[in-house]
């Protein structure tokens, strides 16, 4: 059990001290509202983002960064992760036409991030010949993409 001074630190307008006892789990929550309370206005502080609050269009919380975006912005990011994740399918379908061999290469390459070089010391085969396998499987990828009439670039 803890004893706090509300007016010292959470209710100010109080003409007087008044004390209280409250369990710490109570006081710990008390101590991190306040020191959150105290960050957000040193951060309007730094960012000089001291506006009206009359205005409530949220100017001060975009000027520090913690404006909540808006329902066109959710709509947007839903409408890109639906084409994301399309292109994925695309990109796994298009991985499903090659040779098994070529799939785990070209999976390695460019999905995992290994280097050629790695790729090819996992399949006990020189650099050239598991970079000429995924040139290969790349151009069998892209020839089955020109074929679906679907765009790959930009």
């Amino acid at each position: 059990m803890q004893t706090i001074n509300l007016k010292k630190y959470y209710y100010p307008l109080y003409r007087t001290d008044t004390y209280i006892t409250v369990p710490d789990e109570v006081a710990e929550a008390l101590l991190l509202m306040l020191r959150e309370e105290n960050n957000y206005a040193r951060k309007i502080w730094y960012h000089k983002a001291f506006f009206s609050l009359d205005c409530e269009d949220g100017i001060e919380n975009s000027a520090i960064g913690w404006a909540q975006p808006s329902p066109e912005d959710h709509l947007v990011e839903r409408e890109e992760q639906a084409e994301r994740e399309e292109w994925i399918r695309r990109l796994y379908e298009a991985l499903s036409t090659l040779t098994p061999i070529q799939a785990r290469r070209v999976h390695a390459r460019y999905m995992l991030g290994m280097k050629i070089k790695e790729v090819a010391e996992m399949e006990g085969i020189t650099p050239s010949q598991a970079g000429k396998s995924i040139r290969s499987g790349l151009r069998r990828m892209r020839r089955y993409f020109d074929r679906q009439k679907w765009t790959y670039g930009l």
